[in-house]
């Protein structure tokens, strides 16, 4: 017996399947974004500056959407110095706390990104901005 109701799933071509993320070569090397955007894709560009390196995010991204669409850590442990990717992503578990070149501290999951945003995830970026040097 067939079901009446059509799926809700939404199809993809095999091109649209294939993510930067799941190929071998760079997710053995840890290359490419943490997160792959799928949908939405025509909401307005918003350039921010990540690492002192030119970015973009989509209007109504968090910060932690606009660095995983970017690179594949939201910034380093303060206690290890290994990648953290946030934990919780609902802002309530202190994991994706990151810095603007000014040194305000953010939570990256709930602060919507801002056009101009100048964020800061590794320490020596954080260093480098305030001297004025580059990273």
């Amino acid at each position: 017996m067939s079901s009446s109701v059509p799926s809700r799933m939404p199809h993809f071509s095999p091109e649209q399947q294939r993510s930067p993320v799941t190929t071998k070569s760079t997710t053995a090397r840890g290359d490419g974004p943490q997160f792959v955007r799928v949908a939405e894709l025509t909401r307005t560009p918003l350039a921010f500056v990540l690492d002192g390196q030119p970015a973009s995010g989509l209007t109504g991204d968090t910060v932690l959407t606009a660095i995983l669409t970017q690179q594949r850590r939201v910034r380093d442990s303060e206690f290890s110095g290994e990648p953290r990717a946030g934990f919780c992503l609902i802002g309530a578990c202190q994991d994706c706390w990151v810095r603007t070149e000014d040194g305000a501290r953010v939570r990256a999951c709930s602060t919507p990104l801002v056009a101009g945003m100048r964020i800061v995830t590794r320490m020596a970026a954080t260093i480098d901005a305030a001297s004025g040097a580059e990273p």
